[in-house]
């Protein structure tokens, strides 16, 4: 964080305010202002490390307090701006095609360009424009870049509450949406917490999850959720769960979908979130048929980038072993048993197996 020496006539709630108006100019729907006082979190995130539901994610435990504690990430700080920017791009399908099993399901984050580099530079404007109001100050710009406690500090902040899922909903917005965050030195006055939580007895997200890995209210079992299995698992994904992930290839928004609040949600006019390669409808033998070549073009800029090619396959052949038979879909397994990894191989077979017992049962029952 830079060396501060803001103006000392600066009316800080004037400015609180200007900086909501200047986040909104900047296309974020909505900007928040927090102390760094993320004990509560802190607690609740030792339980869950404690108790494995991290599985692989080792990155969640390396950095030890520097998460909660945002001043041991970034010495000075004492405030955290934090902002909202919905993601759900126009006319995207969305359970339709869950429902069409020979398609691939992609979240909805991930259908068009990356979110990171977008957010970061307008928080970059959005200091840039402090500072030219107040002078240096020291600030950092964050968005899902750093251990930083995004979800506990956006409560703090007042953009939402913790549903039973453990995303953060908002009422005018449901979850479908992307916060960023710029750690600040300066003494902002700050909002009131979300404190009120309107899930009430609904528990339509727990009853949703394909594979049970809400595990309870707020606490959900990595290990077992569709998008840890498909983005941060770097081995075999269990069988027990193959079966479960139907269609779902990259993430996982079920919880999400079925959330009473996601009613609320507005398209984004975002050009950067506009589905790309029609990730949002393509067939599963389209994406499986993709060379490594065409893997990589195609998903420039995209999150979907992160995971590489080799569990990219890895995804697709589990959801083609959960797809209906077809001829078409048997061959091209077949083409991708000699593939270099065995992890790929190892799906590929299990999801070669799967065709071939439908292919027997359509026989039988002709």
């Amino acid at each position: 964080m830079s060396a501060s020496s803001p103006s000392t006539d600066v009316d800080f709630n004037d400015l609180a305010a200007r900086i909501r108006t200047w986040g909104r100019e900047l296309g974020f729907q909505q900007v928040g202002i927090t102390d760094v006082d993320l004990s509560d979190d802190e607690a609740h995130l030792e339980r869950w490390l404690e108790a494995g539901f991290h599985g692989e994610m080792g990155f969640m435990a390396k950095h030890g307090t520097k998460r909660t504690r945002p001043a041991e990430l970034e010495p000075g700080t004492i405030r955290v701006i934090s902002v909202r920017l919905d993601y759900l791009p126009p006319e995207v399908e969305t359970t339709k095609v869950l429902g069409q099993p020979s398609r691939a399901y992609v979240s909805r984050y991930a259908t068009g360009r990356d979110y990171h580099k977008l957010m970061r530079k307008r928080l970059q404007r959005l200091a840039k424009t402090i500072e030219a109001e107040v002078g240096d100050f020291g600030y950092r710009a964050f968005v899902d870049s750093a251990p930083v406690m995004e979800r506990g500090l956006a409560r703090k902040a007042g953009i939402g509450w913790f549903g039973k899922n453990a995303m953060l909903l908002n009422p005018r917005a449901g979850s479908m949406f992307f916060l960023g965050e710029l750690y600040t030195d300066l003494p902002l006055p700050v909002d009131e917490p979300f404190e009120q939580e309107h899930c009430g007895s609904c528990s339509a997200c727990r009853t949703a999850c394909p594979t049970g890995a809400i595990v309870e209210d707020k606490v959900v079992d990595a290990r077992a959720c569709i998008s840890y299995l498909t983005i941060e698992l770097f081995g075999a994904i269990p069988e027990r769960y193959r079966e479960a992930m139907g269609n779902r290839v990259f993430g996982c928004d079920d919880c999400q979908l079925v959330c009473p609040f996601t009613r609320f949600t507005r398209a984004s006019s975002e050009p950067d979130f506009a589905p790309r390669h029609d990730l949002d409808r393509v067939e599963l033998l389209t994406l499986f048929t993709w060379s490594e070549e065409e893997f990589l073009e195609r998903t420039a800029g995209s999150p979907i980038r992160r995971i590489g090619y080799e569990r990219w396959l890895r995804n697709l052949a589990v959801g083609l072993g959960n797809a209906p038979w077809s001829a078409a879909i048997e061959r091209a397994l077949l083409t991708r048993l000699a593939y270099p990894s065995e992890l790929v191989r190892e799906h590929v077979r299990w999801a070669l197996a799967r065709q071939r017992q439908r292919r027997a049962e359509l026989i039988t029952s002709a």
